[in-house]
């Protein structure tokens, strides 16, 4: 038997292995005589069917193959995915969501539907989304045969992943021919659920349902495929955070949020005083919240095959899939004023506060106790056809053509993020501790009084945000191969590929903060008391008894009702359908490859392949450009841009590319084989990134407010890969592999942020009324305001529309007036900056202890790059994003009856973002992580088996933090999740 003969067998066998299939292929001893082959299946049957595809791929490749039809080996596909070295996984709302590959960040790893560019959308709370990741979280497993990550670069592959390229495949009836048939249900206890208020609680025990039916007919000449699944899951998470992020400042800095300096007043009340040349920070706000999740995920797939001849091969499909998401969340919050102030600190030159404490003597300002409720709905939807001519024994051609969407947009009169502000009027002092994992805050209450007051509450401002994205792609292939001798093959092809985009966002904002209605307005009993330590039970601090251990929830809808009726406007409480952020922009690409591939014997047996990939690339961009009028002053550090209608402006860009691709292995021995790759491939630029036009964000502040601009001429990102590997082969099932990578990457996309001006718009911050009111002592925007109201009112900007029954405190509006300031705008400006580079090795081992049943698999990756961000800087940097180590460890036992897996990963501290809550330029780490899971099967028979699952074992906290690990970003409680079930096979 030829090498060649040999290769096909095993991925023949692979793919039956794939379909749950135990199919026995003949094997030719020497003396040519056929011996029947076993095929184990299950778990060792999966990483078998794995090791196969990686030994005999072209590149670097590594794959997740399903245990059997039906049964992949994770319920979430980010989770199985991460189980591959090098790739790391983002979490969102407690699963795994979005990919890192080899430090390369999501929107720079291309996913792939059965060899087909898939679509992205997703949603962002107060923005239009830029991103082109995609959301495994969308997709259920169960329907799903296989993923194979292509880590190197290959001419044949579409363009658009830099750290791989993640091909989904589902099963194809005509590969596998027959009935086959499963059914599988199970029931989900998520325990975060009882960790909530009892109004927010979701079900206990929550269904997931799937089937999967295969069949061919007609002599095997017609084949369909039919899945379906439903999934419904109710949960939870707790979260302390300081969302809207910290202002940093320098030691011997004297702005509005320093602290004093030396000599100062009030600088006797700092501890261990950051010095003039270190770095410190302070917070903007601090809060705890509960929230509560309810998911609803339905997929689908319709395949249909038809085979004329044996030279034949029709196939038609249909995917798709929903998830739908609401959450309803209650918190307790602080906005800290930056006034008088008591604090400690850690030593620099990073300095942050252990404890950091504002004086606010009388007791009147809000203790924030909001809320939210909204529902979010993605689907995504698939339709190819695709034609196999087989048209001599050497030349084979295939036409493939694939419509796909993405969509996701709210599914809720509220919007994809709405908030109500609620607070009481009776905030003191109050004081942040930051010495632990959970941050401590404590609030000083009125004389006399001694908890919070139902009779004081009252809807303050609001936002009812309308966030939507949708991507679709049209694409049409042809591709061919011709083998020209037995070992040399020329693929070849040409697509064309058109990807539209739209990104959307829209606000209806009351920024009536001081108080929107009356207390009398709301009945006492819709505020129901509750406390807050019991909720974050698991997180280092959280039982510190200076806690302010009290706050409000409440029902959204009802509150909301209220307060829309005392306005007397019911659209100032609901979300908008027309957009006031608009993005559109459409890529139409043409491709072209080649690559020839043959194997040879020089001593040993090398295979080799090389190509080259034409790419070339139209944009055109159009945004909806809203037009600024002004600047009102709405609240003590709220000012809001006014606007007037809009207009869409069109920018327009092209690139193209010629991409290399070298591949080489050879087999040192029978098993152990060297590879060597070189590449080259692409990222496009975010959506923002080239968005057409500049917008200013509506929300400003006394120090000035932010915008974003748009570029379309920009490059997209070209990475220059090198892959070594070594890989040995030494049983049936176990190999040993290492391997090094490097990415030197070009036309890294870095933010500019330009100090602009636009439409010359006059500010109030600075002008004659605040600059009179510091003359006369005022050092809080609290009490500048009430200067400017109790001085100039009635004058030009100055409007005084009432008093706060509460605290006394006049309320209105302070514009801008003819002498005052022109507005300052931090317009963030994308621009091809850089160039970086990257590399790391790649640890791989599996191993079974022969037929005792029992087995293990583990990797660790390790990356580097010298581009990381400085945390003593405090301008905006440039630095690479997602950037860890990353290692799993799955041991596992099975016999014909049972089956156990445990499976553990870790991902250590990596930057997140480069810029926090609040938009300013600020790091944002997300700590080391690492969560066990527990699968358990008992196969009662053929049909039937048994399974039981634990996710997140031993309930491991999520946190995120800023230049030091005081300067906590956000940390979140869950809790584990335990799934109970059953599926029954039909069928051969």
């Amino acid at each position: 038997m030829s090498d060649r003969a040999f290769q096909r067998n095993k991925v023949a066998r692979a793919i039956s292995l794939i379909l749950g299939t135990a199919v026995a292929f003949p094997a030719v001893s020497q003396e040519g005589a056929e011996v029947e082959e076993v095929v184990v299946t299950g778990i060792r049957g999966s990483l078998t069917s794995s090791m196969e595809l990686k030994r005999d791929s072209q590149g670097v490749m590594d794959g997740i193959v399903a245990e059997d039809i039906g049964k992949f080996p994770d319920t979430n596909l980010a989770e199985s995915m991460q189980r591959v070295s090098g790739v790391s996984i983002d979490r969102s709302l407690g699963e795994g969501s979005k990919v890192t590959v080899r430090g390369v960040g999501p929107d720079f790893n291309l996913v792939l539907l059965n060899g087909r560019q898939m679509p992205a959308s997703a949603l962002e709370d107060t923005g239009a989304s830029p991103s082109r990741a995609f959301d495994f979280a969308n997709l259920a497993s169960e329907s799903i045969s296989a993923i194979e990550v292509y880590k190197t670069s290959r001419a044949s592959t579409p363009t658009g992943g830099i750290g791989a390229t993640i091909n989904i495949k589902t099963a194809r009836p005509l590969d596998n021919p027959g009935l086959r048939t499963s059914f599988g249900a199970k029931g989900v206890m998520d325990t975060s659920v009882d960790n909530l208020p009892d109004a927010l609680q979701g079900d206990s025990i929550t269904p997931e349902v799937s089937g999967i039916y295969s069949d061919t007919f007609a002599d095997d000449k017609f084949g369909i495929a039919v899945s379906a699944s439903y999934q419904e899951r109710d949960f939870g998470f707790n979260q302390a955070a300081v969302a809207n992020g910290w202002k940093a400042f320098a030691g011997d800095e004297n702005n509005w949020g320093t602290i004093p300096q030396p000599g100062a007043p009030g600088s006797e009340n700092i501890t261990n005083r950051p010095g003039p040349n270190d770095t410190y920070s302070v917070p903007q706000n601090l809060g705890y919240s509960v929230t509560g999740i309810e998911r609803k995920r339905t997929n689908g797939q319709l395949t249909l095959q038809y085979a004329p001849t044996d030279t034949i091969t029709t196939t038609l499909d249909y995917t798709y899939s929903e998830n739908k998401i609401a959450q309803q969340r209650n918190e307790l919050s602080v906005w800290f004023n930056f006034g008088p102030s008591t604090s400690t600190w850690t030593d620099g030159p990073v300095s942050s506060p252990l404890i950091y404490s504002e004086t606010i003597v009388p007791a009147t300002s809000d203790l924030s106790m909001g809320g939210a409720k909204f529902a979010t709905k993605n689907e995504n939807k698939s339709l190819g056809f695709n034609v196999e001519w087989q048209a001599t024994d050497r030349l084979g051609l295939a036409f493939d053509y694939h419509d796909s969407s993405a969509e996701s947009g709210a599914d809720s009169p509220y919007g994809s993020n709405a908030v109500l502000g609620v607070a009481g009027f009776f905030r003191g002092t109050t004081t942040a501790d930051f010495s632990r994992d959970f941050p401590v805050m404590s609030v000083e209450l009125p004389p006399g009084q001694n908890g919070i007051d139902a009779s004081q509450m009252e809807v303050t401002g609001s936002s009812f945000r309308n966030s939507y994205m949708k991507t679709d792609i049209k694409q049409a292939q042809l591709t061919g191969n011709l083998e020209f001798l037995e070992d040399s093959r020329l693929d070849f092809g040409v697509a064309l590929t058109d990807v539209k985009n739209r990104s959307a966002f829209s606000n209806v904002q009351r920024d009536t903060w001081s108080g929107a209605t009356s207390p009398a307005d709301y009945p006492d009993d819709v505020w129901r008391a509750d406390t807050v330590r019991q909720y974050f039970d698991n997180i280092s601090g959280s039982g510190n008894p200076a806690l302010f251990n009290q706050f409000f929830t409440f029902d959204f809808e009802t509150v909301r009702a209220i307060a829309a009726r005392a306005a007397g406007d019911e659209s100032l409480y609901r979300t908008t359908p027309i957009f006031d952020t608009d993005r559109r922009v459409e890529e139409e690409s043409q491709s072209a490859f080649i690559q020839y591939s043959t194997e040879w014997e020089w001593g040993l047996p090398m295979q080799g392949a090389v190509g080259l990939r034409y790419e070339k690339t139209d944009v055109t961009a159009r945004a909806l450009v809203p037009i600024p009028t002004g600047i009102l002053w709405v609240a003590d550090n709220e000012f809001s841009l006014q606007t007037s209608g809009g207009t869409f402006e069109q920018l327009e860009g092209d690139y193209d590319y010629v991409l290399p691709s070298l591949d080489f292995a050879v087999d040192i021995t029978d098993s152990l084989k060297a590879r060597a790759s070189y590449g080259h491939s692409i990222g496009r630029p975010l959506w923002n990134n080239i968005q057409g036009g500049r917008t200013i964000n509506s929300l400003v502040r006394i120090e000035g407010g932010t915008g974003i601009q748009g570029n379309p001429k920009l490059k997209p990102l070209e990475s220059e890969n090198i892959d070594l590997s070594l890989e040995w082969y030494y049983g049936d099932s176990n190999y040993m592999a290492v391997g090094y990578f490097r990415k030197n990457i070009d036309n890294y996309i870095g933010t500019s942020v330009q100090q602009q001006s636009p439409y010359e718009l006059l500010t109030p911050s600075g002008g004659a009324y605040f600059n009179a009111a510091v003359a006369a002592g005022c050092t809080t925007s609290t009490c500048i305001r009430q200067y400017i109201f109790t001085n100039f009112a009635g004058q030009p900007g100055v409007t005084v529309t009432g008093t706060d029954e509460t605290t006394g405190d006049l309320l209105g509006t302070i514009a801008g007036v003819p002498g005052d300031p022109i507005a300052s705008f931090a317009v963030q400006v994308p621009l091809n900056q850089r160039s970086a580079s990257l590399d790391g090795w790649e640890f791989n081992i599996q191993h079974m202890f022969g037929d005792t049943g029992f087995g293990v698999s583990a990797n660790y990756t390790l990356v580097d790059s010298d581009l990381v961000y400085d945390n003593y800087s405090r301008s905006d940097q440039f630095a690479l994003v997602g950037l860890s180590d990353a290692a799993n460890l799955v041991a596992f036992f099975e016999n014909d009856k049972f089956g156990v897996r445990a499976a553990y990963n870790w991902r250590d501290k990596f930057l997140a973002n480069t810029f926090d809550g609040g938009g300013l330029p600020n790091p944002v780490y997300t700590e080391a992580y690492g969560q066990i899971d527990l699968t358990a099967s008992y196969t009662w028979n053929e049909n039937l088996t048994v399974t039981a699952e634990v996710i997140n074992l031993t309930d491991e906290i999520y946190r995120q933090h800023g230049r030091t690990t005081h300067q906590l970003i956000t940390v979140q409680q869950t809790g584990p999740r335990y799934m109970i079930g059953a599926r029954y096979k039909f069928g051969d």
